[in-house]
């Protein structure tokens, strides 16, 4: 009798224990510590309402689609908050319930914070981190069964800066790095932009630069249209596939679009998912090594 009780409860814990190891995974972009600020890694966070700040041991949290439902792709999400703080719900955790209704993986981005109150850091500090996520994200992709030719980044405000930061240059590894993360590309394979901001757009855009999704409100108070706008030129100057979208009302920070009383704002995440699947993102292909994937 006793056995069969046991059966019964050990039938019930394992369902249990699959949920539990379902929920989202955080991972430290480096397991020392970021660089040069090591002895700060275990400062906690601090976290209220919309915002997350006191970032000193930067990460990704690492939320998966449905089981059978992934295809592949992946996105690298840097939410924004003027670099003092992050909007890690409204710009992280539900852009991510969003994609993985389409199968894509994504790895919300906590980076450093140079406009915090007495922030030790700069927007050097910044691109580290972005780059690091590629990397990190990239060197293991056969454990998240990813395609190493789909990794995106997205960025909302700021963190459109965050973006551009890694998307026009090589992104070339370190070949003699130590760490075998170093070694590997970071730069995205597509970027999305949404209202971006905290940066000018470039003078130039380099011809190969990865193809773009653009989307903004025509009156952002933060001049973000503006921005855009001059990025929507440079990448047409360089010839590099862009898609753009500027919306009539809407101002910024309407995050995913859910408490907008406009139509157009509160559907724009699907102009987002179309792009994806016209651009074949979303095809389900076979996941490959990055160290041998060519890049």
């Amino acid at each position: 009798m006793n056995i069969c009780i046991h059966r019964v409860l050990f039938a019930l814990w394992l369902p249990l224990t699959a949920l539990a190891q379902s929920g989202p995974q955080i991972i430290h972009l480096w397991e020392a510590g970021a660089p040069g600020f090591e002895s700060r890694m275990d400062e906690p966070e601090q976290a209220q309402d919309w915002w997350v700040r006191n970032i000193h041991n930067p990460s990704i949290t690492v939320f998966r689609p449905p089981v059978g439902k992934a295809n592949g792709c992946a996105l690298v999400v840097a939410p924004g908050g003027g670099f003092h703080a992050l909007v890690f719900n409204s710009e992280g955790k539900d852009v991510a319930k969003f994609l993985n209704t389409l199968g894509v993986t994504v790895f919300v981005l906590k980076y450093r914070l140079p406009g915090e109150e007495h922030s030790p850091y700069t927007m050097a500090n910044v691109r580290e981190d972005a780059y690091r996520a590629m990397r990190l994200v990239r060197s293991r992709a056969i454990e998240f069964q990813i395609d190493p030719h789909r990794i995106g980044i997205l960025g909302f405000s700021v963190g459109g800066a965050v973006v551009m930061m890694v998307a026009f240059d090589k992104g070339e590894g370190d070949p003699k790095a130590v760490d075998p993360v170093d070694r590997v590309n970071g730069r995205p394979d597509f970027e999305m932009l949404v209202y971006p901001g905290g940066a000018q757009a470039p003078k130039t855009i380099p011809a190969d630069a990865p193809p773009a999704f653009l989307l903004c409100a025509n009156d952002d108070e933060y001049g973000c249209d503006q921005v855009t706008m001059d990025l929507l030129r440079e990448f047409r100057a360089a010839r590099v596939s862009v898609e753009a979208h500027f919306l009539p009302q809407g101002k910024h920070g309407f995050n995913m679009g859910e408490r907008s009383s406009f139509a157009a704002v509160r559907d724009w995440p699907q102009r987002m998912a179309d792009w994806l699947g016209d651009r074949g993102f979303l095809k389900p292909s076979t996941v490959e090594s990055p160290t041998t994937a060519p890049r």
